[in-house]
C-alpha cells in the first residue's frame, strides 16, 4: 500500500502546479494565436487561463500542498497570460501613436512590478491594487468585441500598482 500512498502524495503536490502550468499554456497561446491572425481566439483563451489561475491556490490550499515554488510559478504564469498576452493582443487591434506605446509597454510591467510586490509582502483579505487577473481579463473582454480604448488600458496598468485595497474573492 505504500506505493499507492507515494503515488497519492506525488499527484496531491503536483495538481496545484498543473493548473498553474496550464495558465502558462494558455498565455503562450493566446500570444501564439494572436500572432497568427486568430486575435479573438488568443482573447477567449486569456479567460481559459483565468479559469485555471482561480483554481491552482485554492487547490494547493485545499490539499495543503502550498510552497514557494507554486507561488514564484503562479506570478510567472500570471504575467504572461494577463500582463503580455493581452497586451500584445491590444497592440495588435489598436491603432498607433505613442500614447498607445506607451500603455502597451507600462500595462505588462505595471503587471510584473504588482506580481513582485505581492511576493515580497502577501497579504490576508485583501489585494494592494487591481489584480493582474482582473486586468488582464477586462482588457481581454474589451479584445473580444474588438473595443480599444487606450485610455483604459493605460488607468488599469496604473491602478495595478495603486495603493487601493481590493477585496479578495
Amino acid at each position: 500500500m505504500k506505493g499507492g500512498t507515494i503515488l497519492f502524495q506525488f499527484i496531491s503536490r503536483s495538481l496545484p502546479n498543473l493548473f498553474t502550468i496550464g495558465n502558462l499554456i494558455c498565455g503562450v497561446s493566446a500570444i501564439t494565436l494572436n500572432n497568427e491572425g486568430f486575435i479573438r481566439e488568443g482573447a477567449l483563451v486569456i479567460f481559459l487561463a483565468a479559469f485555471l489561475d482561480l483554481f491552482d491556490g485554492r487547490v494547493a490550499r485545499k490539499l495543503k500542498v502550498n510552497s514557494e515554488f507554486g507561488v514564484e510559478l503562479d506570478s510567472l504564469a500570471d504575467i504572461v497570460s494577463f500582463g503580455v498576452a493581452p497586451a500584445l493582443i491590444f497592440h495588435t487591434i489598436t491603432a498607433h501613436s505613442l500614447f498607445t506605446q506607451l500603455a502597451f509597454i507600462l500595462f505588462p510591467t505595471m503587471g510584473a512590478l504588482r506580481l513582485a510586490r505581492f511576493s515580497a509582502k502577501p497579504t490576508v483579505g485583501h489585494f494592494i491594487g487591481i489584480p493582474i487577473t482582473l486586468a488582464g481579463l477586462i482588457v481581454a473582454g474589451m479584445e473580444v468585441f474588438l473595443y480599444t480604448n487606450t485610455w483604459i488600458v493605460f488607468i488599469l496598468a496604473v491602478l495595478m500598482v495603486s495603493p487601493i485595497k481590493v477585496k479578495k474573492f
